[in-house]
């Protein structure tokens, strides 16, 4: 087993930038779509979309494959993503450990699964499935969380690093959803970053998030916050070169301030890997 070869640093493509991009085509190093968006056929999207795929690599994130859920995985869905998959050629596929309906009723958020061995069974079999599916390997990121379940019989990240191993799986990362989690449970961001298995991690997420004072809500309508830079710098010292991108969904600021924080991640990369060849050296 092999990460994906690193491919820079990304943003997300969101319509409110589409035209800005391809007229600017702006120093980006590739962008993340929400696959929903793109899978029915045609219309102004998929035009757009097409004219994005052909200057920049493109990674498909969704949102809707429910892999937690216990109502039988949707085919039709499936098919709908693979037949986009085949059209975008994404360097990878990606989705969340979280279930978004169940008994046929779609409920259009990210729900929390709790962390014991018959969800980590029922999960990494359903992985397994979509993988065979689509013919691809999945990568599958952290949820961020607003309640826990008393019946967890392990942690996040023991049960995420045990999901990557029997599913053969690999991981997104997101930062952000680490120390949103981190701050609404109680638990250390640093131990969840420094136990993940450095093989599984493909894609780091970066975003912003509301803070409530007693919770944090992954809104990604804010700039990313300095404890989660701080976050990142962690990571990207654990995990290397890893594909990054910054999400915003809500609250779009100019294109220029998502550059500019596009910069800021470049920045603390470089930093690193300087300071590791003077190590080396």
């Amino acid at each position: 087993m092999s990460r994906p070869a690193p491919l820079g640093h990304g943003l997300g493509l969101r319509p409110i930038y589409y035209d800005e991009i391809l007229s600017t085509r702006p120093a980006v190093d590739w962008f993340e779509i929400i696959s929903e968006n793109y899978m029915i056929g045609g219309g102004r999207p998929t035009a757009m979309l097409e004219r994005v795929r052909a200057d920049y690599p493109i990674v498909m994130h969704g949102v809707a494959m429910s892999l937690a859920s216990t109502d039988p995985l949707d085919f039709d869905y499936l098919r709908a993503l693979k037949a986009l998959a085949e059209r975008v050629e994404p360097a990878f596929v990606s989705d969340h450990l979280a279930w978004t309906g169940v008994h046929g009723v779609t409920l259009h958020d990210l729900l929390p699964i709790p962390y014991t061995e018959e969800a980590l069974a029922h999960v990494a079999e359903r992985v397994m499935r979509v993988q065979d599916f689509l013919g691809r390997r999945l990568v599958v990121e952290n949820a961020s969380t607003y309640v826990a379940f008393r019946e967890s019989e392990m942690s996040e990240w023991a049960f995420v690093n045990e999901l990557a191993r029997r599913a053969d799986c690999l991981l997104l990362l997101d930062v952000n959803n680490v120390f949103v989690s981190s701050f609404n449970h109680g638990f250390d961001a640093n131990a969840f970053i420094d136990a993940i298995d450095p093989d599984r991690v493909a894609q780091f997420h970066m975003a912003g998030h509301t803070d409530n004072g007693t919770h944090r809500i992954d809104t990604h309508d804010q700039p990313v916050c300095d404890e989660v830079w701080a976050l990142y710098e962690r990571a990207r010292r654990r995990f290397g070169a890893v594909s990054t991108m910054i999400e915003r969904d809500d609250n779009f600021p100019p294109f220029d301030e998502l550059l500019a924080e596009l910069g800021q991640m470049r920045e603390i990369a470089a930093r690193i890997d300087a300071e590791s060849a003077r190590s080396a050296a």
